[in-house]
């Protein structure tokens, strides 16, 4: 599979539709954060199963002349969202009734505010006052309005993921009259149309996307939520804002790295970038050779991998959280003597325990650069497949799940706290070659997010893939995405049986999966080289594309 070549700008992402909407913004004039409005708002109508308006975004942005730049567009818990409350229903407490944790569907679980609309005003205000942008918003959602007023195909995705969650959710509020045709799944081809969500991103389009959070159709969608059952109130609404933030940055690999701030877990994935630079100075696993343990696919890369996740993840889960609430600041955790000590942990020739649940996730992550080198990576989420399940009744919003992720437990790091932002999976990433060349990658996938988004990057860096060749080539993951509940060391089928044999012999317990499997997430990764060139490569494995001029 061949990389896409384009000369003036690029976009990719895991629907068509949504990177043709990015390539006609950028025709137009329009620049990277224009692009990307208008893609983020075009994905969350043609793929309803993976994000929505009703969930959160991050962005990461490279400006002119290379200035580095985030957005933190998440959402809080909501003011009245307390242990207690749950309690109160039969979750949590000492003696839970209904259950230990707050349920994953339901009304429930939509108890924390949807921020990605901020997201994009945050960008189209950036836009605008520093980048020189001109487009208006109403422009930007045009085709987001237009495929959810007049129907966009039903891709295999959405088919299976509605076929196969229908039995979990289908009698959540909203979810059969908005996902179902005749009390089932839309077949392939078929056009999807959702005409209350248009007229959701009309008002947005006319009155901006502060109307989401203050005025008629925040208070529209507040009483909503409290007809659903959600502890979410119009205060809550009326309190959000997204952040202009500025992105965790780490040196490594002839590069400086960047990705996004907690609450997401973003120093994740530069905590695995940086342990296998440092076990890359004592194990060679980026050897090229052509046996079982060397090049791209071998088991030494796989394994260094692996174990450098395994020592990451522990980091993560004792001390990533809302930063409101950590006790270590993140850029601490990136410390290098810090990664130095972890690095030694690592074992060439066993693996080390695992055993633990990791997390689900269901997102969306797209990229663009733009004409000047205006950069974005960008990822969009509503936690689990369709969210909490809920699809508001008149607005046509399905919302977040994302709070369920909070603990019930008052000693847990991620316990639940009024107006608290919950830990996220999601991170996007970007990176600022030494040799000049600017990259731009990421995927969705839940814990598999700082895998892949490693292991694409490695394969570009030191084994000289084409971004095309790192995403295609078959891929792993450790422990849980969505659709998988084991915690089994994952390889796609298509990984020669002696990679399996040595990684099995190395202590891990391995499981194989399809051979474009959808477990191991939607990645992407555009490149902007020296001379102007862009690159880009999509992934196989969703609906996507990558569009460039």
């Amino acid at each position: 599979m061949q990389s896409t070549l384009a000369r003036r700008a690029i976009a990719v992402a895991p629907h068509s539709l949504a990177a043709q909407s990015a390539l006609e913004v950028l025709r137009e004039g329009g620049n990277a954060l224009e692009a990307m409005i208008a893609a983020a708002a075009t994905i969350a109508v043609v793929y309803p199963h993976m994000n929505s308006i009703g969930g959160d975004g991050f962005w990461v942005i490279s400006g002119p002349r290379g200035v580095p730049g985030g957005i933190d567009a998440s959402g809080s818990s909501a003011a009245a969202a307390t242990r207690d409350w749950y309690a109160k229903r039969g979750y949590g407490g000492p003696t839970p009734a209904r259950g230990p944790a707050i349920p994953f569907r339901g009304g429930l679980a939509a108890l924390t505010v949807a921020g990605t609309v901020s997201g994009w005003g945050a960008a189209h205000h950036l836009s605008r006052s520093a980048l020189g942008g001109r487009l208006p918003l109403s422009r930007l959602l045009e085709d987001a309005i237009y495929y959810a007023r007049e129907g966009v195909p039903v891709t295999h995705s959405q088919h299976a993921l509605t076929a196969a969650k229908q039995a979990e959710i289908g009698a959540t509020p909203g979810f059969a009259d908005t996902f179902l045709v005749d009390g089932k799944s839309p077949a392939r081809g078929t056009l999807f149309r959702q005409p209350r969500l248009a007229d959701t991103l009309a008002s947005i389009a006319r009155h901006g996307t502060n109307a989401f959070y203050r005025g008629a159709l925040a208070r529209q969608m507040a009483a909503e939520l409290a007809q659903v059952g959600s502890p979410l109130a119009l205060s809550d609404l009326n309190a959000h804002q997204a952040r202009r933030v500025d992105p965790l940055s780490l040196n490594a690999h002839r590069a400086t790295l960047l990705n996004m701030v907690p609450p997401t877990q973003g120093v994740v994935s530069l905590m695995i970038l940086g342990l296998m630079e440092r076990i890359g100075t004592r194990y060679p696993w980026m050897t090229p050779g052509a046996d079982a343990r060397s090049g791209p696919e071998g088991a030494a890369f796989i394994h260094a991998q692996v174990e450098a996740t395994k020592l990451a993840f522990r980091v993560r889960d004792a001390h990533v959280t809302d930063p409101a609430f950590m006790k270590l600041d993140a850029r601490e955790l990136l410390n290098a003597a810090r990664l130095d000590a972890l690095a030694q942990a690592f074992d060439p020739a066993r693996a080390a325990p695992w055993g633990r649940r990791t997390d689900p996730g269901d997102t969306i992550w797209m990229g663009v650069i733009d004409a000047n080198g205006i950069a974005v990576s960008f990822i969009q989420s509503i936690y689990h497949e369709f969210g909490s399940g809920v699809v508001l009744p008149d607005s046509g919003v399905n919302w977040q799940n994302r709070g369920a992720s909070f603990s019930l437990d008052p000693s847990h790091i991620n316990t639940l706290e009024p107006r608290k932002k919950p830990f996220h999976t999601l991170n996007p990433a970007l990176a600022q070659l030494d040799c000049g060349r600017l990259v731009v990658y990421g995927t969705m996938g839940g814990d598999g997010q700082p895998q892949t988004q490693a292991t694409i990057f490695n394969r570009m860096r030191y084994f000289g893939d084409t971004p095309q060749q790192a995403i295609a080539r078959p891929r792993w993951l450790l422990g849980r995405t969505w659709g998988k509940a084991s915690d089994t060391l994952k390889l796609e089928s298509r990984f020669d049986p002696q990679v399996v044999a040595q990684l099995q012999a190395w202590g891990h317990e391995v499981e194989t999966i399809g051979a474009w499997d959808e477990a191991v997430g939607h990645a992407g990764m555009l490149i902007r080289h020296p001379n102007g060139v862009l690159e880009g490569g999509y992934d196989p494995r969703s609906d996507g594309a990558v569009a460039g001029y």
